[in-house]
């Protein structure tokens, strides 16, 4: 039986994580057809099947799950390699991705990773914004800013800061729309929220906190929502650091709707290791503490 060789084992992870060769060819920046040849003369020098192969995709098989674990280590291995030799001025470089819901990631990281940026040069951000759950296990992203903590995988988990969110309208809504003096009234406005059946975390269900049903324009998408919320479409239920950028907004029912959620951070449990990640990952968590306070100051 001979040796895998690290190039082998990225493949291996690669089809492991995205179960298709089509898949893992566009994380390798390789042709299906020759992730298939590496995959099999991987499988031919360890002596076993890694995978099941069926319409679905790729399956682990019995063998491919025992080598899983050694492979994420030997991949581990290799980070933490790679950033003991660079980064030697004290300045972080290389690639990092974030993976973030749509609120953090349109008002809160373009100026966070920015100021990371400008610090560290040789530095290349990615900021990946999902109306879902970055899937930390798939590779994704190298870390994910999250509204709850995961439960489950094998994963390191901070908290970040806490945000507040109110109900919100435009000066010109309100102008012509019934008055609204308590959390009853609001059954006769125009509402504006998250597409029920596409809201990923529980703790975005705001609309049925305050019991209603209805909602007359939804999007999977806070930047959307507040923007049909200016153009006077109706109300809804905004994040306060979002505000600044919607100077023509109005916070209603303040003593009555007010809503508390947090951040979280959440990484590879192996990612520990790595120095680099470890002051990435500082740096944000201070970022994103002082933006939220700054903009919801102004809010």
């Amino acid at each position: 039986m001979a040796d895998p060789q690290w190039d082998d084992l990225k493949v291996f992870l690669a089809v492991a994580r995205e179960e298709s060769l089509s898949g893992a060819g566009r994380i390798l920046k390789m042709d299906p057809a020759t992730v298939g040849r590496r995959v099999a003369r991987l499988e031919a020098d360890i002596g076993l099947p890694l995978f099941v192969k069926s319409p679905q995709g790729y399956a682990l098989a019995s063998g491919g799950e025992r080598l899983l674990a050694h492979a994420e280590a030997a991949e581990q291995a290799m980070r933490a390699g790679i950033d003991a030799i660079t980064g030697s001025d004290g300045r972080l470089s290389g690639q990092i991705r974030i993976g973030a819901p749509d609120g953090c990631a349109n008002y809160l990281l373009p100026q966070v990773c920015t100021d990371i940026a400008r610090d560290n040069p040789d530095l290349d951000i990615q900021i990946v914004a999902l109306p879902r759950v970055v899937n930390l296990s798939r590779r994704e992203a190298d870390m994910a800013v999250t509204v709850s903590p995961p439960t489950a995988g094998q994963l390191l988990v901070q908290k970040i800061t806490d945000y507040h969110l109110h109900l919100v309208g435009a000066e010109r809504y309100l102008a012509q729309a019934p008055a609204i003096r308590g959390i009853d009234d609001l059954q006769g406005h125009q509402m504006i929220g998250y597409i029920p059946d596409m809201i990923f975390d529980a703790e975005l269900d705001y609309l049925r906190e305050l019991r209603l049903q209805r909602l007359h324009l939804a999007s999977n998408s806070v930047p959307v929502q507040l923007q049909m919320v200016a153009r006077g479409a109706g109300l809804c239920v905004a994040h306060d650091f979002a505000l600044p950028s919607h100077p023509g907004l109005v916070r209603l029912l303040q003593d009555q709707i007010h809503l508390r959620r947090a951040f979280y951070l959440v990484r590879h449990q192996g990612d520990q290791r790595s120095e680099r990640l470890n002051r990435f990952a500082q740096a944000l968590s201070d970022g994103l503490r002082g933006e939220v306070a700054r903009l919801e100051q102004h809010a």
